[in-house]
């Protein structure tokens, strides 16, 4: 048996072995935070080759910082099903276009056409899935030929974004859009869009459709564009273009790294671990007497009718049609009054397997949780039964926590919203509201109702 101290084991491998043959294998996994820019000074600009020499901001030191994520995210059980949860508790109820007079989803046939035409539960989805894992979401509007109306509301990709290097006023006048996965893409790989305002983007396409007047007290149509890009970006600490969500705490601390080490190694250890559950003793002259009761005295067929019968032992042992069957052997008394049994079965190992590091599985997946803003018995994330203890109430208020919580991501999703009724001057008939979801209890005759958070287009306290 090989003796493998602590001292010989790296941070990132686990070390497994069999006892029958002495094999050996090694899990590993990177270093999760080695893919983030430690928040250096340099901004990493990449010039875009073509007329027009654009240049734009880098997405992670080498521009692949959003598909590492995904990745990341993908291989881990727990987590991508928490961003699935972050995505369905975003969306609430969905996007609704809500009429003023009477708080409820609007019947004006040219808004419900428009908002058909937009496939609006799709486009809120892809804002949400963008929000709850890059907390920024990149969305386009087409306007008409005439530029009188806003026809079109378009979703784009975040991770398939990248912004241009803001100009010395510090204003990001585009957007490239284009397959960000291949390398030394050229202009006419991308997409450019003219980006508006990130504050005030009804008031610049106003300026720039000649409604309002410029910084010049003048009003005139300053573009022949058609099509425009609106940024809605999360605020966190410190960030220049990309925002770095705040759950890549995760990736960046150690226990992400653990959860898969400890999978890796359970993995392992089921693969090289051959566990002996039965130990059969057989009396010497067991065998003999078997071939003298059938008279069997050829020594070939002997050895068969031996081999054939170890067989009938291990499927006995091990069969489950088995289960519960009696097996009648022979023993006898020597002469100093010891009993000698035939064959004799001894269960070596009642102990389930794979059981170790269910702790620290637990705990990984609760911190995972954590990290997410998700309470684990909300997802189910943590194993055992003695674990999901909530009463059905205290399941109704984080539920009800976990949608108060969205309030601040859906203010900030209403920006495209707000702009595509304002500027179709649908202002007076309808606002944009995503309604949450309220579990409610059994004596109110339903599972659920809708609750407005959106008061800022109402002159009243009352949303009921």
């Amino acid at each position: 048996m090989m003796n493998v101290s602590e001292a010989d084991y790296m941070p990132s491998e686990i070390f497994t072995l069999a006892d029958s043959n002495v094999q050996a294998s090694m899990a590993t996994v990177e270093d999760s935070a080695d893919i983030f820019d430690e928040d250096g000074e340099n901004v990493n600009v990449i010039p875009v080759v073509g007329p027009r020499k654009f240049k734009y901001v880098s997405f992670g030191p080498d521009d692949k910082l959003p598909f590492e994520i995904i990745k990341l995210i993908g291989v881990d059980e727990v987590m991508s099903q928490n961003k699935l949860f972050n995505v369905l508790t975003c969306y609430g109820a969905g996007q609704k276009y809500m009429d003023i007079e009477t708080d409820k989803p609007t019947t004006d046939p040219e808004i419900k056409k428009w908002l058909l035409h937009n496939s609006i539960p799709s486009f809120m989805l892809e804002q949400s899935t963008d929000m709850k894992y890059f907390f920024y979401c990149v969305s386009v509007i087409i306007l008409s030929k005439k530029g009188d109306k806003i026809v079109k509301l378009r979703h784009k990709e975040a991770c398939y974004c990248r912004f241009e290097k803001a100009d010395e006023k510090g204003k990001i006048r585009h957007v490239f859009y284009a397959n960000f996965r291949k390398s030394a893409l050229q202009e006419k790989d991308m997409e450019c869009i003219q980006l508006l305002d990130e504050k005030d983007p009804l008031g610049d396409l106003e300026i720039l459709m000649g409604r309002e007047p410029g910084p010049d007290g003048r009003k005139r149509i300053r573009t022949n564009q058609r099509k425009f890009a609106i940024l809605v970006r999360f605020p966190t600490p410190g960030f220049q273009y990309y925002p770095v969500p705040y759950y890549t705490a995760i990736f960046r601390g150690d226990w992400f790294d653990i959860k898969r080490l400890i999978g890796k190694g359970k993995k392992a250890k089921l693969k090289n671990h051959a566990q002996v559950k039965y130990q059969v003793e057989v009396h010497k002259d067991y065998w003999m007497n078997i071939c003298e009761e059938e008279k069997i005295t050829d020594p070939v067929k002997q050895l068969e009718r031996i081999k054939k019968e170890k067989e009938n032992i291990k499927n006995f042992v091990s069969g489950i049609e088995n289960s519960g069957k009696v097996w009648i052997t022979g023993y006898y008394i020597d002469l100093n009054g010891r009993e000698n049994r035939m064959v004799r079965i001894t269960l070596i190992d009642t102990e389930k397997e794979g059981g170790d590091w269910s702790e620290d599985i637990q705990e990984a997946s609760n911190i995972t949780c954590y990290g997410d803003n998700i309470h684990p018995n909300l997802v189910g994330a943590t194993p055992g039964k003695s674990q999901s203890n909530n009463s059905g109430s205290d399941k109704r208020e984080l539920f009800t926590l976990k949608q108060s919580l969205e309030i601040a991501f859906h203010d900030l999703m209403y920006m495209p919203h707000n702009v595509v009724i304002h500027y179709n001057k649908w202002g007076d008939k309808v606002y944009p509201d995503v309604p949450m979801i309220l579990l409610t209890t059994l004596d109110q005759n339903t599972d659920a109702k809708e609750k407005s958070a959106n008061i800022s287009n109402k002159n009243t306290d009352d949303q009921d």
